[in-house]
């Protein structure tokens, strides 16, 4: 069996294609990594938010998913879109990492003063603005290693990323600070690596790396991330947060929304066994509890 996997060429992109390689390769799978720039990878100088396209990081894979030029697409599970098209699946997420947000510096930084922090994040924008209103945020795109060239360069004095990508990049030493999960609630997918495919997929390749790669507590978390933001129907320009853990057979679902300004915000706990029905049943108790008028603000 030889499995073709689609990838974005940035060094994180490909360590977690890689990632995947060498657990098809260990259960006996001969693989072939086929990587492409997306358009979010070629638009640098405008935030995501502005570029007004779903799937800024995931449409080329798709199309190469269909025409049967890769068999399968990997990506970080945050930069998914909420809703996949009616010809795709995603049917693996792997063990996850700590999800929460770290801030990245050369030296140690002092949130109480008033520095320069780069993020391109909505989501990180309305927290900050929230928690640390003296802080300037600027506009930071590119690649991991782009942005640390960026920060120094003197354009930020730190960067605020996923712990994710910079302990995969093992920039380990560069973190000064970690965010606490209650106070930058992480966003859907946050920390884990998915695998997209075509449902056109031979089911037996289909089967083979679902079992392969797919961690069965990490993937009923993600149901019930996914749902809540499906029916959220939240996107990068949509600061919508949610994060579920596992306790026992239990699900502890955390979720809501904030305004950009990060001076109104929604955020619910809810459990549950079923994880679809909880992450609607959350996004239902959000919307209805001033959500749906922070989003229309949003959206207005």
């Amino acid at each position: 069996m030889k499995i073709r996997i689609g990838t974005r060429v940035s060094l994180l992109a490909m360590w977690q294609a890689n990632y995947i390689k060498s657990r098809l390769e260990a259960a006996g799978a001969e693989t072939e990594i086929v990587g492409m720039e997306t358009k979010g990878d070629k638009v640098l100088d405008v935030a995501l938010s502005k570029i007004g396209s779903k799937g800024v990081f995931t449409e080329e894979l798709e199309e190469k998913l269909l025409n049967g030029e890769i068999h399968i697409a990997v990506h970080s599970a945050k930069d998914m879109q909420s809703s996949l098209a009616e010809d795709f699946e995603l049917i693996a997420f792997t063990e996850r990492e700590y999800p929460g947000d770290v801030l990245v510096a050369d030296r140690a930084l002092d949130l109480s003063a008033p520095i320069t922090i780069g993020t391109s994040s909505v989501r990180r924008i309305a927290f900050f603005k929230k928690h640390y209103p003296h802080i300037k945020l600027v506009n930071m795109r590119g690649n991991l290693q782009t942005r640390i060239q960026k920060m120094r360069s003197g354009q930020c004095d730190g960067l605020a990323l996923a712990y994710a990508g910079v302990h995969r990049m093992e920039y380990d030493e560069l973190i000064v600070h970690k965010f606490p999960l209650d106070q930058f609630i992480p966003p859907v997918g946050q920390g884990t690596v998915t695998v997209e495919i075509a449902k056109n997929l031979d089911e037996n390749i289909k089967t083979f790396v679902k079992n392969t790669c797919n961690d069965k507590k990490t993937y009923k978390c993600l149901q019930a991330e996914r749902a809540f933001l499906k029916e959220m129907n939240g996107g990068c320009s949509i600061p919508v947060f949610g994060h579920a853990t596992l306790e026992g057979e239990e699900i502890l679902f955390k979720g809501g929304i904030t305004n950009l300004e990060g001076t109104e915000e929604v955020s619910m706990e809810f459990r549950g066994t079923d994880p679809i029905l909880l992450g609607q049943h959350a996004a239902e108790q959000v919307l209805q509890n001033g959500g749906a008028e922070i989003l229309k603000q949003i959206r207005a």
